[in-house]
């Protein structure tokens, strides 16, 4: 029951709490303003003063944001990766804002009503070739996001390019699974996977970016560009250009990536040419490969006739390999070409 003086005390007005307004005398660099560009008010912008001032390692597990004052209460919240040279790029924040600003939607912007119907082998082609497009695009997404969690907030620049690839990704998976099923040829063989593994399961950052943004998707992005010759219809053209833009992006996180980890730690050279080593050997193994990707390239390639698909196919191969080599030597990764894989070393020397 409650007694008459409970309920005269319940009326009273309560005592305002004693606020805590200590943020108002912050020793923090009040006044740094960020100037808006032609292209809008972009991360790099921002990066003024301390703000833009990345740490070498990260200065604790918490969330804190770059530039704020630390909260000593703050829990511990996992993050493992605390030296810049792991996940770093000085194009990240770059590469973030032209992802932002360059989304597309397979939904509405691929012309999908261009598609015709093909023969059957060239549609049955088509369609393999995106199975395992889709593939690989689901695992290509699943790496970065598994390494998010990770990635220290004050480099965040790394973490926001991590997540733009992520939403690429999911798109790529989405548009080249819509395209094996928009002209009734559908989902066909599954691949090996075994490099897929190998880089979902890689326990080193720089390792499995060398591996996953310089040697797989390179090739994959070299495949993208020769869309134009691959293409039956304005939508195909249209998907394979818009996915290779992408695909660009992640290829230049992880050129200067590499550039960055071997100005900073020269001496890890070795290590990123062991797991190019790796990648390279089930790149080219037959029994870790997709039999269907190749072939199905081959034939379309040679618009169903084989002999001819295959000389165009290696062509492909010997501008992969070249690329690949070229973007491992802007990264300031010496000696590439002589450890290149034998496969790889024989389709260059091929006339």
């Amino acid at each position: 029951m409650v007694t008459q003086d409970r309920l005269e005390e319940m009326r009273q007005e309560p005592e305002p709490p004693e606020l805590d307004l200590s943020w108002l005398n912050l020793d923090s660099e009040f006044g740094v303003q960020a100037e808006v560009g032609r292209k809008g008010l972009t991360v790099e912008q921002i990066n003024v003063g301390s703000y833009g001032e990345a740490p070498d390692r990260a200065s604790g597990h918490s969330a804190t944001p770059r530039g704020a004052a630390r909260d000593e209460r703050m829990p511990r919240m996992g993050y493992v990766i605390e030296d810049a040279t792991e996940t770093f790029s000085d194009s990240a924040a770059l590469l973030y804002d032209e992802a932002v600003s360059r989304q597309w939607s397979s939904a509405t912007d691929i012309p999908w009503e261009t598609i015709k119907e093909l023969p059957d082998g060239m549609e049955r082609a088509m369609c393999q070739l995106c199975t395992s497009l889709t593939e690989v695009e689901f695992i290509a997404g699943d790496v970065p996001g598994k390494w998010l969690p990770k990635v220290a907030a004050d480099h965040y620049e790394s973490g926001l390019f991590l997540m733009s690839q992520v939403m690429d990704e999911a798109r790529h998976t989405d548009v080249f699974r819509k395209r094996a099923l928009a002209n009734g040829g559908g989902l066909l063989f599954q691949g090996g996977g075994g490099g897929l593994r190998q880089i979902l399961e890689c326990t080193d950052y720089s390792q499995m970016s060398a591996m996953l943004h310089i040697l797989g998707e390179g090739f994959v992005q070299t495949l993208f560009r020769m869309g134009e010759l691959i293409s039956h219809n304005e939508a195909e053209k249209r998907l394979f250009r818009l996915a290779g833009q992408d695909e660009s992006r992640h290829v230049a996180y992880g050129v200067t990536h590499l550039k960055y980890l071997l100005e900073k730690e020269p001496e890890r050279a070795e290590e990123i040419h062991w797991a190019l080593d790796m990648f390279e050997d089930t790149t080219v193994d037959p029994e870790q490969q997709n039999p269907g990707l190749g072939t199905a390239l081959v034939y379309i390639l040679g618009d169903g006739d084989m002999d001819e698909g295959y000389k165009l196919f290696m062509n492909v191969r010997r501008k992969q390999t070249l690329e690949y080599l070229h973007r491992v030597e802007v990264a300031g990764l010496k000696g590439r070409a002589e450890r290149l894989h034998p496969t790889l070393k024989g389709v260059l020397e091929r006339n």
